[in-house]
């Protein structure tokens, strides 16, 4: 077995981040607080929706602040690839639960189309434009991480959504106000929920692919075994898999067949195949099994 361990680490930023996420964290609970009462005592659904949202913001960077130090720590008898995962996992977390928030806010808005309810549209607007200005706050916190880590990523996107959220319920509470439609809560809160969903759903796919040992989205296998067996000495190869060992780390094994004679080449050949593999497609760790023509495994 000969194995190749190209390690890029930059995308975990040791440390850095975490005052500013735990500082998200905290401003999203306490507007979480303001937002429950003020939806209860104004009758407004969408603000509710908006503070429930809010909760997930602080839960979805709650989890985020913790995988980003699990994900540190280095590899031990249990765990012996290592932590990194920790962060693909709470992604995971976070977009289930915005999936859950966004049906049974569906639900509800539904359910108020049926029983409209009074709103107190001062209350609305101005809980509402509070959440907003401190929506934007925590996206500006945490936007230049989510672009290295899609645990990051998961728990700016659930903030953006509520942004959103934000500004459709001061619609909402202004069109109260001048014009009594009490129909637009209801209304406003589908609309928080169908985006919720939409924007969870799309991203959940390349979650559940790293955690499935799917081939990495940039690679083709075909072209990574055309990459190998254009090295002088590989006669064939087999067993070739291909998974993100992290979110930023790309994996390899495959069984190499050296023609008989190459064999005095073999420990060239092998460099090659991971230089090759590494300059062509990015790929860190690699994995391989040499095999010559007559004893190729079944």
């Amino acid at each position: 077995m000969a194995h190749s361990h190209h390690h890029h680490h930059h995308h975990i930023d040791p440390k850095s981040g975490d005052g500013r996420m735990a500082l998200a964290v905290g401003v999203n609970i306490l507007l979480t607080v303001a937002q429950i009462i003020g939806g209860i005592l104004s009758g407004s659904l969408a603000l509710i929706a908006d503070a429930l949202h809010n909760l997930s913001d602080a839960l979805s960077l709650f989890i985020a602040f913790f995988a980003r130090k699990i994900a540190r720590r280095p590899a031990d008898d249990i765990m012996t690839f290592g932590y990194g995962r920790a962060e693909v996992v709470a992604a995971l977390i976070n977009y289930t639960s915005l999936i859950l928030v966004g049906l049974w806010l569906a639900f509800e808005a539904v359910m108020r189309f049926l029983d409209p309810q009074h709103v107190d549209g001062w209350l609305v607007v101005g809980l509402a434009s509070l959440a907003l200005v401190i929506d934007l706050v925590t996206a500006r916190l945490t936007f230049h991480m989510a672009k290295d880590s899609v645990n990051i990523r998961a728990a700016f996107l659930h903030n953006v959504a509520d942004a959103l959220g934000s500004v459709a319920v001061i619609v909402a509470g202004i069109a109260i106000l001048v014009f009594d439609w009490v129909w637009i809560d209801p209304a406003i809160t589908l609309l928080i929920a169908a985006y919720i969903l939409w924007m969870a759903s799309g991203e959940m796919g390349g979650v559940i692919r790293i955690l499935m040992l799917g081939t990495p989205e940039h690679l083709s296998p075909q072209n990574v075994k055309t990459t190998i067996m254009a090295v002088e000495g590989v006669s064939d190869l087999h067993h070739l898999k291909l998974w993100s060992a992290q979110e930023h780390e790309t994996a390899l094994t495959a069984h190499i067949v050296i023609a008989q004679s190459a064999w005095g080449n073999v420990a060239w050949i092998r460099q090659n195949i991971r230089t090759t593999l590494h300059e062509v497609h990015g790929i860190e760790i690699v994995t391989l099994e040499l095999e010559t023509a007559p004893e190729v495994c079944p």
